[in-house]
């Protein structure tokens, strides 16, 4: 018989795989690097795409919960393939954002590539609010390279003029040495955002004291950006790169002029700059600046200054100081630009992206943490935003949760870290805990202050009303923040102890315990 032959069997269509969701954080910062790793470790099975303008991401590391509320940790440059080490789901792209077109849910990049995202966080943080731009006496700190250049500039340098009032600011005029500093604040006291006028009172001896020599060194490892490739050329000089600095920058930097001298600030109160002068320009105006006042007797007369300077400062009260170059600390300017562009978000009025509770911008799809937000919720009455190493770190890490319910169909409470404001930092070697209403923000007038004051010791506040705590301001070892934290989040009645809360011989803590 004939063999017939038969045809191959017609191999069956395989089911096509999903495509795995796709969720991208855009920022290496605190807060993009937090939501990107709680994203990644909740959902290993998606693929985390985490764009960076840097070659260093900021890792938060040595993570300690002090109360409910207060936490502390440090914050660590590192390589970005260490992030891929642990979370092999999260890849990094370097490159900045140059557009987002929300509607076709994709980020085109500076390098002239485009991603598809399902779910998007914006955590790009912000870049210094620059006084004057492109002036090469101007420096504005922000990222590692921003900070090796001032640092460098120092290191020969006589005179330095510092405006701001902010962390950085206060940092700075503490940590330089060898180098005369003239530090203007538009603000009556020092650390305005931070302090009241008593507690900058108690910090002022600090400034004119020499400063203790640091026996511990800085723990953190350091990178640098040196033989990393990554596209710097696309990004102009002026723009900030990197994410913001960790807390402890400083540490470990050499941050010291030309002169055999230690503290040497002076301070110039409720004032702005009003004009810059290059050498030149000031030769040709035939103005006289004003010598350095070493005390306070020379601050009331103070003679005109013999030496040349490459540039030199008006301020609005009319004083005129030269300087080898200008720190600009004035605050941070959300960085929203690329997405902002051509999509319909919300900005608010401090240009950052307004966010609902569930940190969601008014674009679908789109979230945002950390200081390129701003809340558009009503706070808790002990709670604001404050762009803080804290709150960038909560709000990444409370993002992330925010985009899992979302995935998952679940609704989602506000997180506690959101019920009082709590911060803990060092300011010229104190230990600085700020809790709730700190410094009687919203109160109106009806409201009272206890105070107690050690000079060189310690400094406490406890802002009242109604017999309630709504606020604390603690400057050194008083290890007493526990006990306020609880009494301004239970808002128990205090009317009866009245100024024996603060009373030293009283101990507070055990009988609140």
């Amino acid at each position: 018989p004939a063999l017939r032959l038969l045809s191959p069997a017609r191999p069956q269509p395989r089911p096509r795989p999903r495509p795995r969701l796709r969720l991208m954080v855009a920022g290496g910062g605190v807060a993009g690097v937090t939501c990107a790793e709680q994203l990644a470790g909740q959902f290993p099975e998606y693929e985390i795409v985490l764009i960076t303008a840097s070659p260093l991401i900021k890792a938060v590391m040595n993570f300690k919960q002090i109360s409910k509320t207060l936490e502390e940790f440090d914050v660590e440059e590192r390589p970005t393939h260490m992030l891929k080490e642990h979370y092999p789901n999260i890849d990094v792209i370097h490159s900045a954002v140059q557009q987002l077109d929300a509607e076709l849910h994709t980020i085109y990049t500076e390098s002239g590539k485009e991603y598809i995202y399902d779910k998007l966080c914006i955590c790009t943080g912000g870049r210094p609010k620059m006084i004057v731009k492109d002036n090469p006496y101007v420096l504005g700190i922000r990222d590692t390279d921003s900070a090796k250049k001032f640092q460098s500039r120092l290191a020969k340098a006589k005179r330095v003029i510092i405006v701001g009032n902010g962390g950085i600011a206060l940092e700075l005029v503490y940590e330089i040495e060898g180098c005369e500093v003239v530090w203007a604040i538009k603000d009556k006291a020092i650390g305005n955002n931070f302090f009241d006028a008593g507690a900058s009172e108690f910090l002022i001896p600090q400034l004119k004291a020499d400063k203790p020599e640091v026996t511990v060194p800085c723990k953190r490892t350091k990178y640098t950006t040196e033989g990393v490739e990554w596209e710097k050329d696309n990004v102009a000089e002026s723009e900030a790169l990197g994410s913001a600095l960790g807390p402890d920058w400083h540490e470990g930097m050499k941050l010291k002029g030309i002169q055999q001298i230690s503290h040497r600030i002076h301070v110039e109160y409720e004032c702005e700059i009003a004009n810059i002068w290059l050498q030149e320009e000031f030769v040709s105006l035939q103005k006289a600046a004003l010598a350095f006042p070493d005390n306070a007797a020379e601050e009331r007369k103070t003679g005109i200054d013999e030496e040349s300077w490459p540039v030199y400062v008006q301020l609005t009260n009319g004083k005129i100081y030269g300087s080898d170059f200008i720190v600009s600390a004035t605050g941070v300017i959300p960085n929203v630009e690329p997405f902002v562009t051509s999509n319909p978000f919300d900005v608010a009025e401090d240009g950052g992206l307004k966010v609902d509770e569930q940190m969601h911008t008014s674009v679908p799809d789109v979230f945002a943490a950390g200081d390129v937000c701003t809340v558009a919720w009503e706070p808790r009455a002990l709670w604001h935003q404050m762009r803080l190493w804290t709150q960038a770190r909560q709000m990444g890490y409370y993002a992330a949760k925010c985009i899992a319910a979302e995935l998952s169909g679940e609704s989602i409470e506000l997180d506690f870290c959101f019920e009082s404001f709590a911060h803990v930092t060092k300011f010229f070697n104190y230990k600085v805990v700020l809790l709730g209403k700190y410094n009687a923000q919203g109160l109106g007038t009806d409201h009272e202050l206890l105070l107690r004051c050690t000079r060189g010791l310690e400094y406490l506040k406890l802002v009242m009303q109604n017999g309630r705590m709504k606020g604390a301001v603690l400057i050194g070892e008083t290890n007493l923040e526990e006990t306020f934290e609880n009494l301004i989040l239970n808002q128990m009645d205090l009317s009866a102890y009245g100024e024996n809360l603060l009373d030293p011989h009283i101990d507070i803590e055990d009988y609140f315990d």
